[in-house]
């Protein structure tokens, strides 16, 4: 999957662009990770408990610029990108949204 200045997981309508106020320490204080490349990467699991190393998560990786973005919820070991709106469940729909909600509200993200 390619950057892209706006997008959104597979199966979501509401898609997200980065904020104007996203920095380098923005995107630190909010848990990313600053990869091998230079690119900036989060991972948080949608279920189960933060411990375990099952369950959907959510992986945002911004480049390096800071200009573009891309996301999935992937399996747990990442390989495959999941549709939680095909789901049953809705309390990861729930988490997905409140996860990105408060990046909006800590002016990370915007929706676009």
């Amino acid at each position: 999957m390619a950057f892209q200045e706006t997008t959104t997981i597979l199966g979501a309508q509401t898609r997200y662009k980065l904020a104007p106020t996203a920095k380098r320490y923005t995107l630190r204080d909010n848990g990313f990770s600053e990869t091998s490349s230079g690119n900036f990467q989060l991972i948080r699991p949608l279920e189960a408990t933060p411990q375990s190393k099952e369950g959907l998560k959510l992986k945002i990786t911004v480049d390096k610029d800071i200009q573009k973005m891309k996301m999935s919820v992937t399996t747990a070991n990442g390989l495959k990108a999941v549709n939680i709106f095909k789901m049953k469940n809705e309390l990861l729909q729930e988490k997905f949204y409140f996860l990105m909600d408060g990046f909006i509200d800590r002016g990370l993200f915007e929706k676009a």
